[in-house]
């Protein structure tokens, strides 16, 4: 007995002793105490990295004000989503928008007006496919379709797609139609609104310009501006890259954003040949042929160019920028596709200006592999650093160009010069034939421009011309000025005088 209990006692020695376990204090105890320790230790490590490289940690925190000021200016914060308006929808609209971004951008702010001013359900917009640019991208590729619903979820109720019910499939064929080119309110109240007693569902198979630029109320002019400015937002793969570029050009200082609108497409549609080979030009005119929705067929170049109705060449502009007084050192980011002639047309722009930069120079390839053949994601980025370029130059006065204006007038009318093409066309001429001098030539060209910087005017309205008159998106001024009066307004760094 004693020998087993011997045995008995020497096994029970072999075993580990218990564990005891840790009560909730313990371990709290313990938590805090670590945070503490290792808290201390990055302030140590911060004091002393700030005592032996206070330039690079300067640099650092520079770099992210950068950031965040960059971010608090491109994309102003809306406030808190406010409840969801009620009401008593008439019907749904569906729309599909025509044309390229920015023209697309200007028709989803009015389709998101007309809903609001006739109480519809607005379907969230399709986007062009068909165009010259066979872009894929469906809405929520390009904007980010939460924040567009739930932004406006107080104006307007939107949805992602019609219900089944009224879905072919259950008999319900919608009206489709393009309602008519510049209207007003009148004519949406009389004429649209009483389709819905007959089709629940409309669809607006165009949108362009399809809503006046003036003679619509106030608060429905506000509203264009909030859709624009608040509520179309870029996804967050567009921003992030778009935010990238705009960091890496101001690392550098100011920086001038060039639409050089001096695209294939641009040049046959327009029939703007000159600058180019025979060769050339037959190319551009078999192209237009090519595409029977373009209705001109036969244009004369030169003609059309001296009414300043052509972009500016890129051999123009070098001259042009000069003379304006950007010199040698001015960075200058492209803010367009691919230049016609490539790289041979821009021989005498880089020479004059050798900081030329191009989104495919600064960004790795596979950051913009996610955006090839997608020609509207790639727009985007370069609207992002349009908006945020310290000075943006047009070359002419399509879609973009206008929008981009307009976006800068909301910021605080950063300076976008708007070329007089016909004027410039005369003096560039001259120049080229040696009938006018340089100086000259530099003296005209300022004088020409110096009240066409983006500063603070009244839209140029012209009864029953709606096409001639000035574009609503270029210069929203009933989102601009407090009173009706806009003329005293001066946004800082605005000065008319030419650099």
């Amino acid at each position: 007995m004693e020998v087993r209990s011997e045995n008995v006692q020497v096994r029970c020695d072999k075993l580990p002793a218990p564990v005891i376990p840790r009560t909730r204090l313990q371990v709290w105890f313990i938590r805090v105490c670590s945070s503490i320790v290792l808290w201390t230790c990055l302030v140590q490590l911060a004091a002393v990295w700030e005592l032996w490289h206070p330039h690079l940690l300067a640099g650092i925190t520079n770099r992210m004000t950068q950031v965040a000021q960059l971010r608090a200016e491109q994309v102003q914060s809306p406030p808190p989503f406010l409840p969801a308006r009620k009401y008593k929808s008439n019907g749904y609209l569906r729309v599909s928008c025509n044309g390229g971004l920015n023209q697309m951008r200007a028709a989803i702010c009015d389709m998101v007006t007309v809903a609001r001013l006739l109480n519809l359900t607005l379907v969230v917009p399709e986007l062009d496919k068909m165009s010259f640019w066979a872009d894929p991208s469906n809405f929520e590729d390009i904007f980010d379709v939460r924040h567009f619903i739930n932004s406006l979820r107080d104006e307007v109720r939107i949805i992602k797609r019609v219900p089944k019910r009224f879905n072919r499939k259950h008999g319900l064929i919608p009206l489709e139609m393009p309602p008519v080119s510049w209207s007003n309110e009148k004519y949406y109240l009389q004429q649209i609104l009483p389709l819905f007693g007959k089709y629940k569902v409309l669809h607006f198979n165009k949108t362009d310009a399809r809503l006046a630029n003036n003679g619509i109320p106030p608060d429905l002019q506000k509203l264009r501006c909030r859709v624009n400015f608040q509520a179309l937002k870029f996804t967050p793969q567009i921003e992030t890259l778009g935010y990238k570029l705009v960091r890496m050009l101001q690392e550098k200082g100011p920086f001038l954003a060039l639409h050089l609108r001096y695209e294939m497409d641009m040049l046959a549609f327009s029939g703007c040949t000159h600058g180019c080979t025979k060769e050339e030009a037959e190319d551009l005119k078999r192209m237009r042929y090519a595409y029977p929705w373009w209705r001109e067929k036969e244009i004369v170049s030169e003609a059309r160019r001296s009414q300043g109705l052509c972009p500016l060449t890129p051999e123009e502009i070098a001259l042009v920028l000069q003379a304006l007084g950007f010199g040698k050192d001015t960075q200058i980011y492209i803010a367009a596709g691919e230049i016609y002639g490539s790289e041979r047309r821009l021989v005498a722009l880089r020479a004059a200006f050798p900081q030329i930069v191009k989104k495919e120079m600064l960004l790795a390839p596979e950051e913009l592999q996610q955006f090839q053949n997608h020609s509207s994601q790639m727009a985007a980025l370069d609207f992002m650093v349009s908006v945020a370029s310290s000075t943006f130059i047009p070359t002419y006065d399509g879609n973009m160009a206008k929008v981009v204006e307009g976006h800068r007038r909301y910021l605080g009318f950063k300076k976008t010069i708007l070329l007089d093409r016909k004027r410039l066309v005369d003096l560039l001429d001259m120049h080229q034939n040696r009938t006018l001098s340089w100086t000259e030539f530099v003296v005209a060209v300022r004088l020409a421009h110096e009240k066409r910087m983006g500063q603070p005017m009244r839209r140029k309205v012209i009864i029953e011309k709606p096409k001639e008159e000035d574009y609503f998106y270029a210069n929203p001024q009933e989102c601009l000025c407090k009173g009706t009066n806009c003329d005293d307004l001066r946004g800082p760094g605005n000065s008319s005088r030419i650099r």
